[in-house]
């Protein structure tokens, strides 16, 4: 326990410095340089580090994704649709809304920043248009407004990288559809009030790349959030987005939990067994459907199961939404949908400070690249088809070289092949950082959902994340973040990525 309590106290104090350090090295005039002095990698990983270190997880762990064997996808409500409109169930964020062509569609609801507002408000034209902004907005501290914004030679609109789904002529509302006008007077869907768009970064029928059901937290930016038909769950629970897949809670969002002990629709958890778990108990006159069955407990009351499996909450979990019950012995957490298992050679890896991550062949942790730019359009500047600026600032004091030592790609090995839709090799260019064009030098690399993975050199053993919350805000507007399963220290297993 003093151990325990030793290791937290290392963090925190290693979190401080991390954090004056990244305060004085970047200026309040908001430029984002970080320059070579300031920017110190640790000893490069020890060649003797293999993923069957201390803590190591070989891949595939089916703890966090889905076994191959098993390909239940989430369950959805019908509701109506304007003609053309579809449901696809994607690979990640389960049941979503897309247009004819297949195209995953996408609102960009109001919300507050720490100097202002941006987003498209309920019931109003849309703010995404084809006017290219110039300068930055002062939307988040301390960079303040009027600041050039990079590469304003190839900066597009708002619009030209979140297409407007257009209604025809026409057109006529239907449930919660609605018709909105352009500020040209182009008829637009809306969605519970919300201006709908498309995304450039989905390049094939259910990519879900221009945003995330993980419900948005801290100084991310105001993101574009996918949308799609409710869960087909009882009032009694919700189903929430995390890296892991579709998580079932119950309503006051406590996980729940299925035990191996159980039968079939029988629940064999009784006497000492109730002492931690608790029944998660339904209503006396219930519709069985969708998957959802009553088991009849001895006392004569209803319990709730899932594809035949008992529901229970933990007595002893530490939050909501939690992921402690799984790690008692023959317990797991419950998903509607799981998430896809990552390309063979992955491992996951113990962190120091509490949680697990997913990590390279070698133990090295996995990072991804966060940018929203600071312009009211909020556009994304995290991958490899958009504006490299921020990205070597912040790794490399815009020195790409130096940004390639300092967060090497995690590049795939030849003859390597993507396992299903989340994650696919990029030939990128390593001078720019960009997608490499016919003849020019290439690194073939990994990315998630459509965004380079990289490893960081100052991560000197397995279960180090040194760079995690590296760059402005911890990471979440213009930084790395490390790919969390579980995240004890920061209580945080919803990492929207």
């Amino acid at each position: 326990m003093l151990l325990m309590f030793s290791k937290i106290q290392d963090r925190i104090f290693m979190r401080l410095a991390q954090t004056l350090f990244r305060t004085l090295s970047t200026g309040l005039s908001g430029a984002l340089m970080v320059t070579a002095t300031t920017f110190v990698a640790l000893a490069p990983l020890a060649s003797d580090a293999k993923s069957t270190g201390k803590g190591a997880k070989d891949a595939p762990s089916f703890k966090y994704w889905q076994p191959p064997e098993n390909s239940e996808l989430e369950i959805y409500r019908e509701e109506p649709l304007p003609p053309g409109f579809q449901v696809i169930v994607a690979a990640f964020e389960g049941p979503v809304f897309a247009d004819a062509q297949g195209r995953t569609l996408y609102t960009w609801p109001l919300h507050s920043l720490r100097n202002g507002a941006t987003g498209d408000r309920e019931g109003r034209t849309s703010n995404c248009t084809d006017e290219v902004l110039q300068v930055s907005a002062g939307l988040m501290s301390p960079y303040p407004a009027g600041l050039l914004l990079p590469d304003l030679d190839k900066r597009p609109s708002c619009a030209a990288l979140w297409p407007p789904v257009i209604a025809p002529k026409d057109a006529k509302e239907v449930g919660k559809w609605t018709i909105i006008e352009r500020a040209d007077g182009t008829p637009q869907w809306a969605y519970k009030g919300y201006p709908v768009y498309t995304s450039v970064l989905d390049e094939q029928s259910g990519d879900v790349r221009g945003g995330s059901k993980i419900e948005r937290s801290g100084d991310g930016g105001v993101v574009r959030e996918p949308i799609g038909p409710a869960p087909a769950v009882p009032p009694e629970f919700l189903v929430l987005q995390s890296t892991s897949g579709r998580l079932l809670v119950d309503k006051d969002r406590y996980s729940v939990y299925t035990w191996d002990g159980d039968g079939h629709n029988v629940s064999n958890c009784y006497k000492k067994c109730l002492a931690e778990w608790t029944p998660v108990t339904a209503p006396q006159v219930v519709t069985e459907r969708d998957g959802w069955t009553i088991v009849k407990r001895a006392t004569g009351v209803n319990q709730w199961a899932f594809r035949g499996k008992p529901l229970y909450t933990y007595n002893y979990d530490r939050g909501l939404q939690s992921f402690w019950g799984a790690d008692v012995p023959g317990w797991h957490n419950v998903y509607t949908q799981r998430t896809e298992a990552p390309p063979e050679g992955f491992t996951v890896q113990d962190v120091e400070a509490g949680g697990e991550v997913l990590a390279d062949s070698r133990g090295r942790t996995i990072y991804l690249y966060n940018c929203r730019d600071d312009s009211f359009a909020q556009l994304a500047c995290d991958n490899p088809d958009s504006t490299q600026a921020y990205r070597l600032a912040i790794c490399g004091g815009g020195d790409a070289k130096r940004c390639r030592e300092n967060f090497p790609y995690v590049v795939a090995e030849p003859g390597a092949k993507a396992a299903g839709r989340l994650w696919s090799i990029m030939a990128i260019d390593p001078n720019t950082g960009h997608r490499a064009q016919p003849g020019q030098e290439a690194l073939n690399v990994w990315a998630y959902r459509g965004r380079p993975v990289y490893t960081y050199s100052g991560d000197d053993r397995p279960g180090v994340t040194n760079a995690d919350g590296y760059g402005e805000f911890t990471g979440r507007r213009n930084g790395f973040k490390a790919f969390m399963f579980r995240d004890i220290f920061q209580s945080n297993a919803f990492r929207r990525f």
